[in-house]
């Protein structure tokens, strides 16, 4: 079994799984692959994304590692400064911004998948990257 990343013409991406490369190549020919989500058989097949995670030298921190730890902090400290944490109420939070009942400004906090699909078909935008715990940034 191989797993292939596929993008549809309206630019949805999703993974494919097929017996072989062949078996991707006769279903594709026989218009038989479709994206999940509008149903398009116009399906590409996209560049797969992977990483190698490498284990430095226990004690010794490379160069690269350090400015990283630094960027992560400086974005930590912004998010944290210019935020305000509303935790699980993100989605009443945004939701309140969005149609005037609540001054904009800038929220941070958790929601659900279901909350999220919420927010897009509201057309509210937003973006989701995991915040580090402080204590594994200031060491």
């Amino acid at each position: 079994m191989i797993a292939i990343d596929l993008q549809c013409i309206n630019d949805h991406v999703f993974e494919g799984w097929f017996e072989d490369h062949c078996a991707y190549e006769q279903q594709k020919k026989n218009g038989l692959i479709e994206c999940p989500f509008c149903k398009n058989i116009s399906v590409t097949r996209i560049p797969s994304t992977f990483s190698i995670k490498t284990s430095p030298t226990p004690g010794k921190i490379t160069k690269h590692q350090n400015e990283l730890a630094k960027l992560e902090k400086k974005i930590v400290d912004f998010v944290e400064k210019n935020f305000d944490d509303v935790g699980s109420d993100f989605t009443k939070e945004a939701l309140k911004i969005h149609y005037g009942v609540s001054e904009p400004r800038n929220i941070r906090g958790v929601s659900t998948n279901e909350e999220e699909k919420l927010l897009e078909k509201e057309g509210i935008e937003f973006c989701k990257f995991p915040m580090p715990v402080r204590s594994d940034i200031d060491s």
